[in-house]
C-alpha cells in the first residue's frame, strides 16, 4: 500500500492517472451569452 499500489491515491499520483480514488476537477464552463454581450432590446 503506496506509491506502487494501482488503487490508491497516492500510487495514481506516482503513477500520474486518475480514476475513482483520484478525480480531476471539472473546469466549469460559462455560457456564450456571458461571453459575449447580447443586446436584445432595440
Amino acid at each position: 500500500m503506496g506509491k506502487g499500489d494501482k488503487k490508491t491515491k497516492r500510487g495514481k499520483i506516482s503513477r500520474g492517472s486518475y480514476g475513482v480514488r483520484r478525480r480531476r476537477k471539472i473546469k466549469k464552463r460559462t455560457p456564450v451569452e456571458e461571453k459575449v454581450s447580447v443586446d436584445t432590446k432595440k
